[in-house]
């Protein structure tokens, strides 16, 4: 627990990346990207897959280069998606030293652990920036209430083929938890849309949930416990920020459909 707590800390200089926003964001995204992109493909070599690091490492310098040049560009998205559908492609040529295996977990890294994370950047640069804030809150809010409640009155097993110690009752404090972190974060910075705060909140905390279990499938599938060490007590980037990857996709379209 000490380790957990002091490792925690390191979470610190996050908060003020997520205060100025901007270029930091972006920095700070494409860390993730990069970090999170070894972990994951070091998982799937565990299992004899072997995706290409260096294709999912060019196309997250492209993506986040291309929107400190060029901002939000809706067809510049569009293009490096077809250009990362075609280069995963591509790489299973090579049929005699590859698999389809390789060029789709190339694939599946590039839209997880690349494209995910960029929506966060993507709400940095709307009119609700404050909404990078909902992204943690939603996340984290729902797994540290989940485990609390779990831990005080969890008895229903969730998916213990995934994660044998989430239960059904601690998945719901989670919801409730994540609803009301986020309801105070809105009453407190952005009151005239406090209501819609929560149901982020409450949604986005599901859909946390779903990126937990994502992952959890993943490493049960590459029989390994952990992502990486990067995080003393917690284990490497993608093991911290699983959950965040899903949330941040959905509070940005939740944003420009509901909020605009």
């Amino acid at each position: 627990m000490k380790t957990r707590i002091i490792s925690s800390l390191v979470m610190v200089p996050l908060l003020a990346v997520l205060y100025f926003g901007g270029v930091w964001l972006v920095i700070a995204a494409l860390f993730i990207s990069v970090v999170g992109v070894k972990e994951f493909y070091d998982g799937f070599n565990a299992c004899d897959i072997k995706p290409s690091r260096k294709i999912a490492i060019a196309m997250a310098i492209v993506l986040y280069a291309g929107y400190l040049i060029l901002g939000n560009v809706p067809d510049f998205l569009g293009v490096w998606i077809v250009v990362a559908i075609m280069a995963s492609l591509v790489y299973g040529w090579d049929i005699k030293n590859r698999g389809t295996s390789d060029a789709i977990a190339t694939l599946t890294g590039i839209v997880y652990i690349v494209l995910f994370p960029y929506f966060i950047v993507l709400i940095d640069g709307t009119k609700y920036r404050q909404l990078t804030w909902l992204v943690l809150i939603a996340a984290f809010g729902a797994d540290i209430m989940a485990y609390f409640t779990g831990m005080a009155i969890g008895k229903h097993k969730m998916a213990p083929n995934l994660s044998p110690k989430k239960t059904i009752e601690g998945a719901v404090g989670g919801l409730i938890g994540s609803a009301l972190f986020s309801a105070l974060f809105g009453y407190f910075v952005m009151p005239e849309i406090v209501v819609k705060c929560a149901i982020i909140g409450a949604i986005g905390g599901a859909v946390s949930m779903a990126g937990d279990l994502t992952a959890s499938a993943f490493k049960r599938q590459m029989g390994i416990k952990d992502y990486g060490n990067l995080i003393p007590g917690h284990g490497g980037i993608l093991d911290r920020f699983d959950s965040v990857l899903f949330v941040a996709p959905f509070v940005y379209y939740f944003s420009v459909f509901v909020l605009q």
